[in-house]
């Protein structure tokens, strides 16, 4: 986030279940405007979304607030009997 919302306050959560791993990171967004995200450059949450849907899973991302969000969900694989 450092590179997106400089001076943001941003909270990880995780919540690892019997059949998926779920990763959330918020941010309340950024006090200084112009940041790096305006720039664009890289794959972003393209490359993010490619990512989890090639392992199965899937990922949203979007404003929250004066924030914004990102969610991954990962299937598990399934326990060997």
């Amino acid at each position: 986030m450092a590179r997106h919302a400089p001076g943001a306050a941003v909270t990880l959560a995780t919540h690892y279940g019997e059949a998926e791993l779920r990763l959330t990171v918020t941010d309340e967004g950024s006090p200084e405007r112009g940041s790096l995200a305006d720039a664009g450059g890289g794959n972003g949450i393209p490359g993010m979304r490619e990512r989890a849907t090639a392992l199965g899973g899937t990922l949203t991302a979007g404003p929250r607030g004066r924030g914004f969000q990102v969610e991954a969900r990962l299937p598990l694989p399934e326990e060997n009997a």
